[in-house]
C-alpha cells in the first residue's frame, strides 16, 4: 500500500501541474488564435527530453522536470521579429496575457462548483436540528434531529443565529420553540439552562442550514460567487496588514513546498473521515486546489515586473497614450523583476524548509 505521505506528494504534483498547464494553454490557445507563433508548448520545465510532434509551427514538447507546461511565443521580447508576441497590437498582447490568469480563476470557480455540485447549497434561512444532547431541554422536550426551528416564542426566525441569540436572551426563562417535526408544526416549551456542560449548549441542541441539492449549471453561479470572495480576500490582506487587522506572524507567503506542506497536513487529518465517505476524497481536494488556483490568477495579475500583470502594465501607457515604452527599457525592467523573483522565492523555499509551516 502506498505510503500516505507518498500518496499526498504524488496527488499534489498531478493537480499543481494540472492549474499551471491550464494557465499556459490559456496563453498558448489566444496566442494562436490572434496569429501570434508559439514556437514551443512544453510539457514540464527544461532541460527537454524528446518532441512529441510539431502542430502549426509549435513543438511540442516533453521535459526533464515533471512539473507544469510552458509556453515559448516567437518573439516575446524582441520588436524586430514579424509575428511575434512583442510586435503584436496592444490588444492581441492584453489578451494573451490576460488569458493565462482568466483560465486559472475560470478553473478555481469550475473546482468550487463541482464541490457544490456534490454537497448542495446551503439554506441559510433554513435552521435544521441535527444533534440533541442527552439530558439536556432539548431532549427532555422531545425535541428531534431533522425537527426544523421555524419560530421562537411567536417570531419566525431566519437565521441560525436568530435562534442562538433569542437562547441567550432568555436563559432561565420558559420559551417556546415552534418546529416542523415529522411534517406537522408542533410548539415546544423549553427552559435554556443558565449553566450548562461544557459544548451542550443552553438547550444543547447543534443547528445547521441544510443543504438542496442541485445540477451542476446551477451550481456554477455559487461557485464564482466564492472564486470572486476568495480573490477579494486574497488581494485585501496587503491593506489589513497595513491598518494592523491582522498581525504579520499570522500572514506567511509559501512556497510550493510550504504549500505541499499544508497540503499533507490537510488530506492527513481527512483521511480517516473519508474512509467512510470516498466522495470526500474529490470534494476536499477539489476546494483546496480551487482556493490555490485562484490565487495563482490573482497574483498573476499583480503588477510585478516579469509577471502577466507587470507586462500588462506596460500596455496601459500604449492603450492611453499611444506609446509604447521602448523594448531595452521594458526587457531590463523584466529581468530585474525576474531576478529578484528567483531570490524571493528561494529565500521562500529556505524558510519553509528551515522553519516548515504547521497547522494549528
Amino acid at each position: 500500500m502506498i505510503n500516505n505521505s507518498i500518496l499526498s506528494l504524488i496527488e499534489f504534483i498531478a493537480a499543481l501541474s494540472i492549474l499551471l498547464l491550464v494557465h499556459e494553454l490559456g496563453h498558448f490557445v489566444v496566442g494562436k488564435f490572434l496569429g501570434i507563433q508559439a514556437d514551443e508548448f512544453g510539457f514540464g520545465y527544461p532541460p527537454k527530453i524528446i518532441k512529441l510532434f510539431n502542430w502549426k509551427g509549435t513543438d511540442f514538447t516533453i521535459n526533464l522536470i515533471p512539473f507544469g507546461a510552458f509556453v515559448r511565443f516567437k518573439g516575446e521580447d524582441d520588436p524586430n521579429i514579424e509575428g511575434g508576441l512583442y510586435k503584436a497590437n496592444k490588444w492581441k498582447r492584453l489578451s494573451t496575457l490576460i488569458a493565462g490568469p482568466f483560465m486559472n480563476l475560470l478553473t478555481g470557480a469550475l473546482l468550487f462548483s463541482l464541490v457544490i455540485f456534490e454537497t448542495g447549497i446551503p439554506q441559510p434561512d433554513i435552521v435544521e436540528i441535527i444533534g440533541i444532547a442527552p439530558g439536556s431541554p432539548a431532549a427532555e422536550a422531545g425535541l428531534k434531529e431533522t425537527d426544523i426551528i421555524q419560530a421562537v416564542n411567536g417570531k419566525e426566525i431566519s437565521n441560525i443565529l436568530d435562534v442562538s441569540d433569542f437562547v441567550q436572551e432568555n436563559l432561565g426563562k420558559e420559551i417556546m420553540l415552534t418546529i416542523l417535526q415529522d411534517d406537522e408544526i408542533e410548539n415546544v416549551t423549553i427552559i435554556p439552562r443558565i449553566d450548562s456542560p461544557e459544548g451542550e449548549g443552553a438547550i444543547g441542541i447543534i443547528m445547521q442550514n441544510p443543504t438542496e441539492m442541485v445540477s451542476f449549471i446551477r451550481a456554477i453561479p455559487m461557485g464564482v460567487r466564492i472564486a470572486l470572495e476568495q480573490g477579494r480576500q486574497l488581494l485585501s490582506i496587503p491593506g489589513m496588514l497595513i491598518r494592523g487587522d491582522v498581525n504579520p506572524e499570522e500572514t506567511r507567503m509559501l512556497s510550493p513546498k510550504g504549500i505541499f506542506d499544508v497540503y499533507s497536513q490537510v488530506r492527513e487529518d481527512e483521511r480517516e473521515v473519508e474512509q467512510d465517505n470516498p466522495s470526500l476524497i474529490i470534494i476536499n481536494i477539489a476546494w483546496f486546489f480551487g482556493i490555490i488556483s485562484i490565487s495563482l490568477g490573482f497574483s498573476n495579475l499583480l503588477p510585478i515586473p516579469a509577471l502577466d500583470g507587470g507586462r500588462i502594465l506596460f500596455i496601459i501607457p500604449e492603450i492611453f497614450l499611444g506609446k509604447r515604452i521602448p523594448a531595452k527599457y521594458e526587457n531590463f525592467i523584466h529581468f530585474i523583476g525576474y531576478s529578484g523573483l528567483l531570490l524571493l522565492m528561494g529565500y521562500i523555499f529556505y524558510q519553509d524548509i528551515i522553519n516548515p509551516i504547521v497547522l494549528p
